[in-house]
Order: structure tokens, then C-alpha cells, then sequence
């Protein structure tokens, strides 16, 4: 049972109160080793393509390591990004996820700097963390290495690579809602040169949930293979998969009102779901990399990447509001859904040193060339189930029954075609003053259908960037930065027509320092983004409008955002990290009135642990995320006729906090505890769709750690 392996970790580590044994020198040397989280020294080219630091990166970047990762169990992306400041993850389903940052939705995931906006703008599933070594989070607009988007953020995934020397790692985990996990991760060299190297990864993670019907299952694998050709050339290849299966989803989530306005008060288990529904997401990328680093400081790298996803569902859509007397009048909308879609993207860049006006500057040029392959198979319902009372539904699980379906039609079968050249330049102005220069020209073409809307376009931009970044003194720079703004929208209105392209700019400047030897970072910035005719959410179509019912329909406004963050990473002492941030930020229409108030304003964001080496190499930490009121209007509910004017709902302030405590309990072998929500705190995961589901409440997991 895993409330046996919580139990093991508990007592292992209350057992750590007797005095610590002597240990080997091999066992002290480990003991003793500590692991820096975030240094400022790391350089991030997927900001630039330049291989910059943070304090030389004219933007914000935020960085969780692995070592973070591990310390807190964040094993899946929404855990791990929800810690990133300045990044709100919208948990509007079980199964699709969204995300903003300053005031924009972010669209733009990257793999090793390589990568294209999410399909619809939503991650589907839940991505595990296994195969990754760290994620980067660029704030702001990423004209250089992305081209396309909003001026929210950036999200990278730095793989893990093969190593030549050998290394083993496993964990098995248990936790609430019976949660298990095990995880391996092996790499080594394959030949007594070195030259072949090889990494192997596997994860198996399934868990009920506190949400009713709710269960997961998921399979990670991933094989990486890396072999020097010459000392100076290289070849990357690997594969990975992921299965991500899970039952009794939510397709929407629960309504928040009665038809009189009044909130509909719900228990965090409630869901609208039935033990029929499921979301099956499939994974999988293929990946060949030919990369050359020359003695001269050039290097350069060309890279072919295949990306394909099968995702098979059958859903339940709640739709309507429930009567405050009788809790009738919530409709389902039941559908069986198929979707594959395949992603070929090329991408060649060199970069290297080169000598002008007497000074040596860093120069990145580069090329890509991406297609995209969409289509949707679906069944609608032969019929609309109604629930029975809120009470009976929310409180006692009683389900709608499946009913019956139409035959299959193709309702998506849409391809995009993007193109981009990009350049920049390191500039070496002076001693003190560096700049960054460059700009993306793209070329985007789409054709096909989506439920019956045209998705025929021809699209170019050219998007510049400059940035200055000054060093004051040897711990202190300023810096700022401009670029333009260009987003292909795929949104429609409420006629089902597509939205025009936004378009705007980006402007960010502040302070970056670096003290204690280059181990603590620190900064603070302020931003401003203009855009015009932004895609915001105004409703959803129903039974008989002119789109997919469920789905939402938009309408483009123009949109201010701006605001400021502060951020702190590193080691404060030896011992002792810390990681976090504030933001602070405001959004507003043409006329100055407040927009997209589903959005935080105030947030902050912390994490810090403790190391006390000597004593079994113990170490404690904590992680906190606070933000202020959110709220949205809801519109539709005018139409049943219990109210004459729109509601606006309200998820109050809330702030979590999660701890962690681990310690090595034998020689490579370490036990590990987190308890997550420790004010078992009730809390909205989202208002962004009008609908919402309660977050989960408190929960606990214990690890053992298995080390070579």
C-alpha cells in the first residue's frame, strides 16, 4: 500500500533524532557536496540563441534545476510551473491546461530551444518531468527564437543528455489518493573511449484522485544516444514516449451558479464527470542532431525533430445552471473524440566570436522550417442527458447516462506551414555597455477546416529586438529591452470567423546583480505590453449557435498590460537556498477599465531548503504561492431569466504552502517526505472559462532514493 512507503519515509527520517553513525569517506565526500540552485553563472540561449547568463540577458529568466525537481517532487509540468514566478498555470480541466504570464496566455513550449505555439493554445494531459534537466521560463516576448505569440513567456525543456561517466538513479514513491511511482534514470558510456555514451529513462506514475471518478495512469520512456564522431563533432539522437491515460475527466468543469446568481456551494471532490468519460494522450518525438564546436569559438548545430500525438476521448460537458429550489437544469453534452497530429520541424543554427572596431562580439544566425498536420475525428451525442439535482449529483455521484452516438465524421483536417530566419548579435560596445541585437522574419501558411471554419491564411512579420545591458558596478547591471509584436490567432468570434493577427509591442528594463562569488542572483524589472485586437474569451457557443458547442468564442480587444517583479535565486549560504519572486501587474482595455480579471494582479512565489550535511546529510525545506482575488463576469446566466444583469464571481486571496524533508538513510540510499497543502487550502484552479473546480487539498508523499 503507499500509505506503507509514507510510512517508511516518516520513520526513516525520525529515526535520523538518534546521533548520526560514522560514515565512510566516500559517504562524507557526498555528504558534504553541495548543489547550487539557480547560480547566475548558467548560460540561457533560449532567450537570445546566444550563450548569455542571466545577469547578461536583457530579460527576466527563471530557472528550476533538477535538484529543485527532486526536492519538492514536482513530477509533473503544471506542479513545476505553478513554482515559476511570474507564471500562473489556469487548471481549467483535469486534462487540459492553459497558461498566462504578465497578462497574456503563453503558447510557446520549446524543447532544447526548438519548438512551435501549443495546438489551441492548451497542454493537453499531464507532461511528466522525468526526461527533463531543468525549465527556463523567459519572460516577456521571445521574438528571437520563437517569432510568433504573446508578450507572456516562453517555457523551455532542457533534456537530459548521456553522459560518459556512469550514473544510476531510481525512486519509488507512494502517496494519498493511492499514488504510485517509480522512476529510473541510467546513463553511461558504451565504449572504453567514451566515445558512444547512452541514457535510459523510465517512469510509471498512476494515482486516484480526490476529485470523484478521477485516475491516472502514466508511462514515460525515453533512450538518448550521443557519439563523437571527432573531437569536434557530434551526433544526438533519441527517442521518447509518453502515455498519459486517464478516466473520469473533466470536459469543462462545474457550474458556479444557480440561475438566481447565488454561488452553488460545492465539496472539493465534487465533479460533473461519470466513470465512463476518458482522455488518452499519447506522446511521442524522435529526434537527430549533427553538432560541431569548433576551436575558433564557432560552433553550429542542425537538428530534425518529429513530434506526434494521438489523443482519444470521451467526454461530458456540463452546460446550463442549476435552479436554487429544485438543483435541476444542468444538461450533459456527451462526445467521442479523436485526434492526430504531427509536427516535422528542421532548425540549423551557428553562432561564434567575431572581431569588429577592435572589439570581439558574439554573433547567432539561424534558420528553421516547421509543417503541422491536424485532424480531429468526432461523434456527437445522439441526444443531451440531463443531471438530476446539484445535490445528488455533486454530493452523491449520481452520473448521466452515456446514451447514444452519431458515426464518426472529420470535423478538423487543417496544416500549417512555418518558416523563420533569425539573427543576433552580442555586442561588445564597451568594458561596460553590451548590447543584443537582431531580429525574426517568419512566413507562416495554413490551410484546411476546423468545424467548419476556414483556416486558409498567408502570414509574414518581421519582428526586431534590441536590448542594452550595463554594468554599474562588478555585482550590479542595468539593463532594457524592445521588441515588436506578432500572434496568428486561431480564436473565433461569436459569428464562428476567425480573429485577425494581434499585433504590438514590448518594452522591459531593470536591474540585475549577482553577489556571494556569482551564487545569489537578484533582480527587479517593469514591463509594458500594447496589443491590438488580443483574443479574449466572451462566451460559449450552446445547443444552436454557430459554433462547436462547449467551446468558446472570442472577441478581439485591444489590451494593455503592465507591472513589475522582483526575483531572488541561489545560495545564501552554503547551506541555505532560496528561490522566488513578486509580481505585480495590471491590464487594461483601450478605455483604461480593467480586463482579464481572471488574472492575479499580486503574486508571490518562494522556495527555500536547508542542508545540514553532517547529520545524514538532512535537509528541510519549504515552498510557498500566494496571490490576491480574481474574479469574472459571467454574462450568460442572463439568458435563464433568474437575473436582469450579469454575476460577477469571486475566488478570494489564498496562499499555499508546501514542506519537504529528506535525509540519507544508508549508504546511496535516501528517503524523502513532502506534505503539499498544508492549510488544506480551498481554492478555485481557475476562473477563466466562467466554470472552475476546486484544487487539490492536502496531501502527502514519501520517496526512497536509490543512487550510483
Amino acid at each position: 500500500m503507499p500509505l506503507r512507503l509514507v510510512l517508511l519515509s516518516t520513520a526513516a527520517l525520525c529515526a535520523l533524532a538518534t546521533p548520526a553513525l560514522a560514515a565512510n569517506e566516500a559517504d562524507a565526500d557526498d555528504a558534504n557536496s553541495i548543489v547550487v540552485t539557480g547560480s547566475a553563472q548558467r548560460e540561457t540561449p533560449s532567450a537570445t540563441g546566444l550563450s548569455l547568463t542571466l545577469r547578461e540577458t536583457p530579460q527576466s529568466v527563471t530557472v528550476i534545476d533538477r535538484q529543485r525537481i527532486e526536492d519538492f517532487a514536482l513530477t509533473n509540468v503544471n506542479d513545476l510551473l505553478a513554482q515559476a514566478v511570474g507564471i500562473n498555470v489556469e487548471r481549467v480541466e483535469t486534462d487540459r491546461t492553459e497558461y498566462t504570464s504578465r497578462g497574456f496566455d503563453v503558447t510557446n513550449f520549446q524543447i532544447d530551444g526548438i519548438g512551435l505555439p501549443l495546438r489551441w493554445g492548451a497542454a493537453y494531459g499531464e507532461t511528466d518531468t522525468i526526461l527533463y534537466e531543468r525549465v527556463e521560463a523567459i519572460r516577456g516576448a521571445n521574438a528571437l527564437m520563437t517569432g510568433v505569440g504573446n508578450p507572456s513567456a516562453t517555457i523551455n525543456y532542457v533534456r537530459k543528455r548521456p553522459t560518459k561517466d556512469f550514473h544510476l538513479k531510481a525512486n519509488a514513491q507512494g502517496g494519498s489518493w493511492n499514488q504510485w511511482r517509480v522512476d529510473g534514470d541510467v546513463s553511461g558510456a558504451l565504449t572504453r573511449d567514451g566515445k558512444l555514451a547512452i541514457r535510459l529513462i523510465y517512469a510509471h506514475d498512476q494515482r486516484d484522485s480526490y476529485l470523484r471518478y478521477n485516475h491516472v495512469n502514466r508511462n514515460v520512456y525515453g533512450a538518448l544516444l550521443s557519439y563523437d564522431l571527432t573531437p569536434e563533432l557530434m551526433i544526438n539522437a533519441g527517442y521518447t514516449r509518453q502515455d498519459n491515460n486517464a478516466r473520469g475527466v473533466l470536459w469543462g468543469s462545474l457550474p458556479l451558479l444557480y440561475t438566481n446568481g447565488s454561488r452553488v456551494a460545492y465539496d472539493v471532490s465534487a465533479s460533473p464527470s461519470a466513470p465512463w468519460t476518458y482522455w488518452n494522450v499519447t506522446d511521442q518525438t524522435a529526434f537527430a542532431e549533427l553538432e560541431w564546436k569548433g576551436r575558433n569559438g564557432w560552433q553550429a548545430r542542425g537538428r530534425y525533430t518529429y513530434n506526434k500525438r494521438d489523443s482519444q476521448a470521451k467526454l461530458l460537458y456540463a452546460f446550463g445552471y442549476p435552479d436554487a429550489a429544485t438543483g435541476l437544469g444542468v444538461s450533459g453534452w456527451p462526445g467521442i473524440y479523436r485526434s492526430p497530429y504531427e509536427q516535422n520541424l528542421f532548425d540549423g543554427q551557428a553562432s561564434g566570436p567575431l572581431k569588429l572596431f577592435g572589439r570581439e562580439h558574439q554573433v547567432s544566425l539561424g534558420v528553421s522550417h516547421a509543417t503541422m498536420h491536424g485532424r480531429e475525428f468526432s461523434q456527437s451525442t445522439l441526444s443531451y442527458p440531463s443531471y438530476v439535482s446539484v445535490a445528488n449529483w455533486a454530493v452523491n455521484g449520481i452520473y448521466p447516462a452515456e446514451g447514444a452516438y452519431a458515426a464518426e465524421v472529420l470535423s478538423e483536417d487543417s496544416r500549417d506551414t512555418l518558416t523563420r530566419v533569425y539573427g543576433a548579435v552580442h555586442a561588445n560596445i564597451t568594458d561596460r555597455l553590451k548590447g543584443v541585437f537582431g531580429a525574426s522574419a517568419i512566413w507562416l501558411r495554413s490551410s484546411g477546416y476546423n468545424y467548419g471554419v476556414d483556416q486558409t491564411r498567408r502570414n509574414s512579420a518581421l519582428s526586431p529586438y534590441a536590448g542594452l545591458v550595463f554594468d554599474a558596478t562588478k555585482n550590479i547591471s542595468f539593463y532594457a529591452s524592445y521588441t515588436d509584436i506578432y500572434n496568428p490567432q486561431k480564436e473565433v468570434d461569436v459569428t464562428n470567423a476567425r480573429l485577425n493577427p494581434a499585433k504590438g509591442t514590448s518594452i522591459e528594463g531593470g536591474i540585475k546583480s549577482e553577489w556571494f562569488d556569482k551564487r545569489l542572483y537578484a533582480s527587479a524589472a517593469i514591463f509594458r505590453a500594447r496589443q491590438t485586437g488580443l483574443a479574449e474569451a466572451a462566451g460559449v457557443f450552446g445547443v444552436g449557435d454557430a459554433g462547436r458547442v462547449g467551446t468558446t468564442y472570442y472577441r478581439g480587444v485591444d489590451t494593455t498590460a503592465r507591472g513589475f517583479e522582483l526575483e531572488i535565486t541561489g545560495m545564501i549560504t552554503p547551506q541555505w537556498s532560496i528561490s522566488g519572486g513578486y509580481t505585480g501587474l495590471e491590464v487594461h482595455d483601450r478605455n483604461g477599465a480593467p480586463t482579464r480579471t481572471y488574472l492575479p494582479t499580486k503574486s508571490l512565489k518562494l522556495a527555500t531548503t536547508y542542508s545540514i550535511a553532517a547529520f545524514h546529510d538532512l535537509k528541510l525545506g519549504g515552498q510557498l504561492r500566494w496571490q490576491n482575488a480574481i474574479r469574472t463576469t459571467d454574462s450568460a446566466i442572463v439568458a435563464y431569466g433568474g437575473v436582469s444583469t450579469p454575476v460577477v464571481i469571486t475566488q478570494n486571496a489564498y496562499a499555499v504552502v508546501d514542506l519537504m524533508a529528506s535525509a540519507r538513510i544508508a549508504p546511496h540510499v535516501r528517503a524523502s517526505l513532502n506534505l503539499r497543502n498544508v492549510g488544506d487550502v480551498h481554492y478555485l484552479g481557475s476562473l477563466k472559462w466562467g466554470q472552475g473546480f476546486y484544487a487539490a487539498p492536502r496531501s502527502i508523499s514519501g520517496t526512497i532514493s536509490v543512487a550510483f
